[in-house]
């Protein structure tokens, strides 16, 4: 690939697979949901170039939920690389995921792009936090990596998005990230899953995105936990190799019987 050819990169967060492909989320199965994204994904008339997974790839941490998400998505022959969210269990996914397709770099050159992978999970908690570790690395990289313009992905929101509840579960530490990343303008993008929901924000020339979740969908701007009636979906980048990007969200027509009623998953 030239270095002035525009990516096309699809970004799936938050697939909540289960061991076995019968298991529900809230009324929604999740399994079922993720076939129909994939679908439309492969009816693209463009092919994406990666695909990039934000994190909680399953719900129950399960080898066999690892699998899963490995089986649907392998066959597509796309280059993917992944993240763990809360949701996640790291040892496992790493040694679940076998496929030649399945790729576990976190620093990595695409086109004229660098990628930065970074790990926001603190086991046993739903909020997120970058380890004294992981700043240095990221600090490591951006040296290294710039003038070549970044994307940084990671799974939890390093910014508030007006909702309360998420508000409290997103990164703990945002203003240790953007400290590093104010010092390197080649920074162009962050994006993140963990909030079931479309976002987008600018801040100092960074655009900070989410993309909806392939399963149950969270009502935005809600200060408890709330089900919104959007459909799964998934985003997609059109990186050029000047720094510009375009993006959008796509969505699929899933039917799905919510439970409207439930205070949290």
């Amino acid at each position: 690939m030239g270095n002035d050819a525009p990516l096309l990169i699809a970004q799936l967060s938050d697939l909540h697979l289960y061991a076995t492909p019968d298991r529900e989320l809230l009324g929604l199965n999740t399994f079922a949901s993720l076939e129909v994204v994939l679908q439309k994904l492969q009816r693209l008339p463009q092919r994406p170039d990666q695909l990039l997974l934000t994190g909680d790839l399953t719900q129950d941490e399960s080898d066999n939920a690892y699998q899963q998400v490995q089986d649907l998505i392998a066959p597509l022959k796309i280059p993917t690389y992944w993240l763990p969210g809360n949701h996640d269990h790291l040892p496992t996914m790493e040694t679940a995921f076998t496929d030649p397709n399945f790729l576990a770099h976190k620093s990595y050159r695409m086109g004229a792009w660098h990628f930065l992978l970074l790990d926001s999970s603190v086991p046993g908690k739903v909020y997120g936090q970058l380890s004294t570790q992981s700043l240095s690395w990221l600090h490591q990289q951006l040296e290294q990596c710039c003038p070549h313009p970044t994307v940084i992905a990671l799974h939890h929101p390093p910014l508030a998005i007006k909702s309360d509840w998420l508000d409290q579960i997103g990164l703990q530490n945002s203003e240790d990230l953007f400290a590093i990343l104010d010092q390197y303008p080649h920074v162009k993008l962050v994006v993140f899953g963990h909030i079931h929901q479309s976002f987008e924000h600018q801040r100092r020339q960074v655009s900070y995105v989410s993309t909806p979740s392939t399963c149950i969908q969270f009502a935005p701007h809600s200060k408890t936990f709330a089900l919104d009636e959007a459909q799964p979906g998934f985003r997609l980048f059109q990186l050029h190799s000047d720094g510009r990007f375009e993006t959008a969200v796509h969505r699929v027509m899933f039917s799905q019987t919510l439970d409207f009623s439930a205070k949290g998953y």
